[in-house]
């Protein structure tokens, strides 16, 4: 049957944005503007006011093991560009704007400086740097219910090397959480696949009921990047 110009699939294919050639500008930087004008997920950021897609990545966690609770207390390491902050402060209801319902807080910890975000201050500071994690442990003030690491070291391009520097990361902000999170509180930290963080799953099976590795529908198909996801943190003698 021939395709009519009306038809719908056809109308879909029109909607596509093409990336004008621009000299001087290499292959890569070419297909990854053509990626970025044509995912939806960055289109839906734009239209939700979310800063980044990455922030349906928060979502779709969120929705899968219900972690974000209103009254919640929420540290959020590597927050920029604050997709992830203003996605956990509207569901702890951080800004109070849920009446009814308890208020919690979002603490935002990032390298690079992040625009204000309503009802969760934001600290610029690099938490590798020796003492970071007292800093951040004073802004908070008491106890965390859950800690998201959206962390990520700068690409390097050999997989090995990356994959390494991601699960350092991880295990600092394993660290943190230990020493931070409330008895049944959660850990939401970005690794990527490939098997390095072995040891790092089999420390947080001895601290959390319950550890599982999930990649959200927004995360990019040919990513290699999961979360980690640890709930039902059994407590800690030194935890604030």
């Amino acid at each position: 049957m021939s395709e009519k110009k009306g038809d719908s699939g056809r109308g879909q294919r029109h909607l596509r944005t093409r990336v004008k050639t621009a000299r001087g500008r290499k292959l890569s930087s070419t297909l990854w503007l053509d990626r970025q004008l044509n995912d939806p997920y960055v289109k839906r950021a734009v239209a939700d006011n979310l800063r980044a897609r990455a922030a349906y990545k928060l979502i779709e966690i969120d929705d899968k093991f219900h972690l974000l609770k209103p009254g919640m207390r929420v540290v959020d390491l590597g927050s920029a560009p604050g997709g992830w902050s203003l996605v956990a402060a509207d569901r702890v209801n951080s800004t109070g704007a849920k009446k009814g319902k308890a208020q919690g807080f979002v603490l935002g910890i990032d390298l690079q400086e992040v625009a204000a975000i309503d009802g969760s201050p934001q600290i610029q500071l690099d938490f590798m740097d020796e003492g970071a994690d007292d800093i951040v442990k004073k802004a908070l003030d008491g106890h965390a219910d859950i800690v998201l690491s959206d962390m990520a070291a700068k690409a390097t391009g050999h997989k090995a090397t990356d994959h390494l520097r991601i699960v350092a990361l991880c295990e600092a902000a394993a660290l943190f959480a230990r020493e931070t999170l409330s008895e049944g509180g959660a850990f939401v930290a970005k690794v990527l696949q490939g098997g390095a963080d072995g040891e790092l799953v089999t420390s947080l099976k001895h601290d959390f009921k319950t550890v599982r590795h999930f990649k959200p529908p927004a995360s990019r198909s040919d990513s290699s990047e999961m979360y980690l996801v640890a709930t039902g943190f059994r407590g800690d003698k030194g935890a604030a």
